[in-house]
């Protein structure tokens, strides 16, 4: 009797082993399975990625390198007999002072473009938002600001703010007794002019922009704080202004990114003059680089340029995010 309690003890303890070792070897297989289709997922997933990083690796990484190699050598763009020159295009980058005012304007356009354009853009999208005759139009009219390029705008406006009595905005002083105005030919008229174009020429986009973000905020936020007896400060700075946060960092990203390149309006509008008013670094690097035929200079440029973008642009973002989890 206790043999057969024993064995048959044995064969349930067997029968168990069977099941687990067989429970096992399923859960093996089925991750093995797992596994081959997130492999399989991924290869497919690069096929559909490899052209984007075909272009970015072509496009951007590779002469990203070759900038880098040449700002030490002395390239001129012609010949392939490279020598090593060490900092000194670093040096000379430094120590010209066309370049360092462009930098500084550089700077001043980026940062005030974005304030302006940003505090101006908010206040146009939330009149935009509301219901009146015609609101589509404005919508449109607004946005239609943003088409042109900004090469075109350069040419049209630098018709309009010629420094001469033929210039159109002359033109209309005239008529109430006011001499011709230097718009293009006085320092800070002609940087204060390549400014406003800047921001007239992007409000509208950016107010598009911020429109779309109020458009997607519940109404019921603001019948609710109407009815606890909130006014309208109270209600753009406790609602709009927090539910407008992702659309601030995204329209500060693409103003600031855009401004500390820009290169294709202030060269139209008054070819970077006068003197070096309204030179930026882009202009710079592309006037010592082809212009001179100094391609090492320009490289090296670039790179100073390209490091310092990259800082401003990630210290922005660092901002933002600091911003955006303060207001969630």
């Amino acid at each position: 009797m206790a043999r057969a309690i024993t064995q048959q003890a044995a064969g349930k303890t067997n029968r168990q082993l069977d099941a687990k070792q067989f429970t096992n070897g399923y859960d093996r297989r089925k991750k093995r399975e797992r596994i081959v289709q997130g492999l399989r997922a991924d290869i497919t997933s690069f096929w559909f990625l490899l052209p984007i990083i075909a272009v970015f690796v072509i496009l951007f990484a590779v002469p990203l390198v070759q900038t880098f190699m040449f700002s030490f050598t002395d390239f001129n763009g012609y010949s392939m007999d490279l020598h090593y020159v060490g900092l000194a295009n670093y040096h000379t980058a430094f120590s010209d002072p066309a370049t360092v005012q462009g930098l500084g304007f550089t700077v001043v356009y980026a940062v005030l473009t974005t304030v302006f354009v940003t505090a101006i853009a908010i206040p146009l999208a939330i009149v935009l938002n509301k219901k009146f005759f015609g609101h589509n139009f404005a919508r449109s009219i607004f946005f239609f600001f943003s088409v042109p390029a900004m090469a075109i705008m350069g040419l049209v406006w630098k018709y309009i703010f010629s420094p001469t009595s033929a210039g159109v905005v002359n033109s209309v002083l005239s008529v109430f007794g006011i001499g011709p105005v230097p718009w293009l030919a006085d320092n800070r008229l002609a940087q204060f002019c390549v400014i406003f174009i800047a921001v007239w020429a992007q409000i509208g986009w950016h107010a598009t922009l911020y429109l779309a973000f109020l458009q997607s905020i519940p109404s019921d936020l603001y019948e609710q704080a109407t009815v606890d007896g909130a006014n309208a400060f109270q209600r753009f700075a406790h609602i709009t202004l927090p539910q407008l946060i992702p659309g601030i960092v995204t329209s500060t990203f693409l103003l600031m990114s855009g401004g500390l390149k820009v290169y294709d309006l202030p060269f139209t509008l008054t070819a970077g003059g006068p003197g070096y008013a309204t030179y930026t670094v882009t202009q710079s690097i592309i006037q010592s680089g082809i212009g001179q035929s100094q391609y090492g200079v320009g490289s090296a440029l670039a790179v100073l340029f390209t490091i310092a973008t990259a800082v401003v642009v990630f210290a922005q973002m660092g901002v933002a995010n600091l911003i955006s989890r303060r207001f969630q």
